[in-house]
Formats: C-alpha cells, sequence, structure tokens
C-alpha cells in the first residue's frame, strides 16, 4: 500500500525538495501551501504528469479550521497520513527591540501554532492505525540562537522541546517524532542575507559550503523511511558542521 505525506509549505525550498524526493519514493503527496498558489499547483501538476500521486491544497497552517479542512480533503483522496513533515515556517530579520507584537506573534503563530495544529490534526487517525511518523523542521538556530533572529530561534528552539514531549507521548502508538534542524541552506528564506555575511558563513562552516535543499530533504525522508524505526526524539542537524 502507497503511504501518503502531508508536507507543510511545500511550494518552494525545503519543502519542494521534500516533496519531489517523497514522490520518487513512492509516496502520495500532499502539498500544502498558503500564497504561493501557483507554485504550489504547477509542482503538483509537474508531478502528475511524471506519473506520481500529488495534489496541492490551500491552508493556512495557523488557522486550526482550514488546517483540519486540509485534513479531510487529504484523507478523502488519499487515506489516512502516514507522514507528516512541518517544514512551514516564516521569520523577521531584525533587532529584538525592533520587532512588533504582531511581528512576534506571526513568527509564533506559524512555526509552533503551525505545528501544533497539524500534528494534532493527523494524530487521530495515526494513533488509531498504531503508526505514523512526524517530521518536525527546525533550524540550528533553535539550538544555540542567532542575533537579530530572536523570535525565529525561540519559535524554533518550541518546536524543538515541542517534538522531544510528544515522541515520548505517542511513543507507545508507535508513532515517532523527530526534528531536522538544518545550517544555512540556499533557500527563499535566507535570500536577504548580504553576500558578505554569507561569505563569512562559508567561511566558518567546516565544509565550506551553504547546504542546499535536496540534503536537507535527504535527511528527513530517512526519518519517514523504516530505517529509523527506533529512532524518535531526536535533533538531525545537517549544518555542514557549523554547530556540533
Amino acid at each position: 500500500m502507497k503511504k501518503t505525506v502531508l508536507i507543510t509549505g511545500a511550494s518552494h525550498g525545503i519543502g519542494k525538495s521534500c516533496a519531489i524526493l517523497f514522490a520518487q519514493h513512492n509516496y502520495n503527496v500532499i502539498i500544502n501551501y498558503n500564497r504561493s498558489e501557483l507554485e504550489a499547483k504547477l509542482l503538483a501538476s509537474e508531478l502528475v504528469d511524471s506519473g506520481f500521486n500529488a495534489i496541492a491544497i490551500r491552508a493556512n497552517v495557523a488557522n486550526r479550521f482550514e488546517v483540519d479542512e486540509m485534513i479531510q480533503i487529504s484523507n478523502k483522496v488519499f487515506g489516512s497520513i502516514h507522514v507528516l513533515v512541518n517544514n512551514a515556517g516564516i521569520a523577521h530579520q531584525k533587532l529584538f527591540t525592533d520587532i512588533s507584537e504582531y511581528e512576534w506573534d506571526e513568527v509564533f503563530n506559524t512555526n509552533v501554532k503551525g505545528t501544533f495544529n497539524c500534528s494534532q490534526a493527523v494524530l487521530k487517525d495515526m494513533i488509531k492505525n498504531h503508526h505514523g511518523k512526524i517530521i518536525n523542521v527546525a533550524s540550528i538556530f533553535g539550538m544555540v540562537g542567532a542575533s537579530c533572529e530572536v523570535a525565529y530561534s525561540a519559535s524554533k528552539a518550541a518546536i524543538i522541546g515541542f517534538s522531544k514531549a510528544l515522541a515520548k507521548e505517542v511513543g507507545p502508538s508507535n508513532i515517532t517524532v523527530n526534528v531536522v534542524a538544518p545550517g544555512i541552506i540556499d533557500t527563499r528564506m535566507n535570500s536577504n542575507i548580504s553576500p558578505d555575511v554569507m561569505e563569512q558563513l562559508k567561511y566558518q562552516t567546516p565544509l565550506c559550503r551553504i547546504g542546499n535543499p535536496d540534503e536537507v530533504a535527504n535527511a528527513i525522508l530517512f526519518l519517514a523511511s523504516q530505517k529509523a524505526n527506533f529512532i524518535t526524539g531526536q535533533v538531525i542537524s545537517p549544518n555542514g558542521g557549523l554547530v556540533v
């Protein structure tokens, strides 16, 4: 039986790489998006044209009603969700003294509440089926913090704590919960980093380069596979050695 994966924020970057990789490994793929409708539907169309099973569904992960609707549509098309990849995330790069309450809430609503909403929405069936895998995308900044990224770092640290606790709670139901915490990756979110800063980050990284989304997607696919059945509550950080 084909398994089904739901990937949030899957229209570009790490999420898009995950959608393509999971499709290539015989998963039904649900491509979640919020604003990037054209990109998400184009990706779904390309996967279907290549012989894979994929659909694009719009939902703001911070809105529980929209998340529940997305799960209902997914279940009608593909049946129960076997793997959830909580990838949707946003950041505001600015001094902590300059960030507004609205911006702080926006980061936490998408990054943390979105992870809560989607995880809780899929867990009912996962617990009933006594099987499931949840992979939450955090960041090295959730592990060590970053200047001018207090809200983002705090939200990603919350995801790590959330995942470790949830892993203990749902482990008896044969459900694993893990975290992938990428380093500096060549994505749209990091496109506003200046060339000078990017060069410094390359210099500080032992592998002397920036990572690419496919390398993160491969770590996520591994955690979703049977090879990782005895791994739960863990943080895997593809970061080129920048944080050890």
